[in-house]
């Protein structure tokens, strides 16, 4: 079978991602199945600048693909029925697995989870946030500490077959202040791996090269520059990092 052109085939739309804080459509592009947000579907957000977050989406990807651990699926920019806009591949995931989970606190399970935080659901009972202790789920951590992610929810961690784990919507990214907002802090204070490190390395050598003319298109020269101050300051410590800054350290809601 002939692979598509994903950038100059056309792009039909099959349907809408109702839930979505910006518009999202479903759509193919031959045989392939793809996810559409148009630049003109954005909306307004007071911290990051208008217009942008499809080039945060597609940057991200290019920081997933500098570390070379597979986290986000392909995504490219390309003119679609609503003007340009952020495409990427659709992911099936697992019904069948789950990386992150909110259990009752009696249940957590001893091994192989990472414990978050407790609190109460609408019926007062005692609940705990977890997700799993994983080498993907890990890698991920680490790529949304370089890249700054704002909004890691629960539900844009998508459990593939055979223990893939993908990261989704990424337009929250990149900023130059501090934003990090995730589920993923199990890992508070762990040393990182030496792979985990290698690939903060090449992040950072990519953005003396091709990594950092490419993103040049997409994000501002200062946003760029936190980016590599970032990979430094993760590099130096060598340990997840603690949250910092005003903003709440978890997303909400959490999934």
């Amino acid at each position: 079978m002939k692979e598509p052109d994903l950038v100059t085939a056309e792009l039909t739309l099959t349907g809408r991602v109702t839930t979505a804080s910006n518009a999202t459509f479903l759509g193919s592009i031959d045989d392939a199945v793809v996810v559409y947000k148009p630049i003109a579907g954005e909306h307004p957000l007071w911290d990051f600048p208008d217009g942008t977050l499809a080039h945060r989406e597609v940057a991200a990807y290019l920081v997933s693909e500098a570390l070379g651990w597979d986290v986000v699926p392909q995504t490219w920019l390309r003119d679609g029925p609503m003007g340009q806009g952020m495409v990427q591949l659709w992911q099936d995931q697992d019904p069948d697995q789950t990386a992150v989970d909110l259990v009752d606190s009696d249940d957590v399970p001893e091994i192989g989870w990472k414990h978050v935080l407790e609190g109460r659901d609408e019926k007062e009972r005692l609940v705990t946030l977890i997700h799993e202790d994983s080498l993907a789920l890990r890698r991920m951590a680490v790529f949304d500490v370089v890249v700054n992610n704002a909004d890691r929810k629960g539900d844009h961690i998508l459990a593939m077959s055979g223990g893939r784990r993908h990261g989704v919507d990424h337009g929250l990214t990149f900023h130059s202040e501090p934003k990090l907002r995730t589920i993923l802090w199990g890992w508070l204070g762990d040393e990182l791996t030496a792979d985990e490190l290698d690939g903060v390395d090449r992040v950072s050598a990519g953005l003396q090269g091709e990594l950092g003319r490419t993103l040049g298109d997409l994000l501002t020269a200062e946003e760029i520059a936190s980016l590599a101050a970032r990979c430094a300051q993760l590099r130096s410590a060598a340990r997840f990092p603690a949250p910092t800054g005003q903003m709440p350290a978890m997303p909400w809601p959490l999934f």
